[in-house]
């Protein structure tokens, strides 16, 4: 189950486990977390990331492997380069976690994403 497909960004909804393609979850809360795989656009996966910060000035991206991670890294530079010209500079936290898929437990590389202050 690809989490990015193509050239669209998928957003998990964590609290009713649905994927939405193309429209981010309109929670005033915390947004989703952005998953990216080995085979995400990583110029999607980073438009996904400017539109969540504008929004909500916080996002979180997730991957798990090394081509995923690799993805996700290209991303968030690609992400603070469009958001240049918004005059917002972001900074990134990496964390490990543990994901439970398809009844195993995986870790995972997550990202979170902030204005710098």
């Amino acid at each position: 189950m690809p989490d990015l497909q193509d050239d669209r960004a998928t957003f998990y909804n964590t609290e009713s486990d649905d994927y939405l393609d193309d429209v981010p979850v309109a929670d005033p809360g915390k947004p989703d977390v952005i998953k990216v795989s080995a085979k995400s656009r990583s110029t999607a996966v980073a438009g996904a990331i400017a539109a969540v910060i504008r929004e909500h000035r916080y996002a979180e991206v997730q991957a798990i492997g090394a081509g995923a991670v690799n993805q996700a890294v290209k991303a968030l530079a690609i992400a603070r380069g469009y958001l240049s010209g918004d005059q917002i500079d972001i900074v990134c936290t990496p964390y490990f976690t543990e994901v439970d898929i398809e009844g195993q437990e995986r870790t995972a590389v997550r990202f979170i994403v902030e204005p710098r202050p």
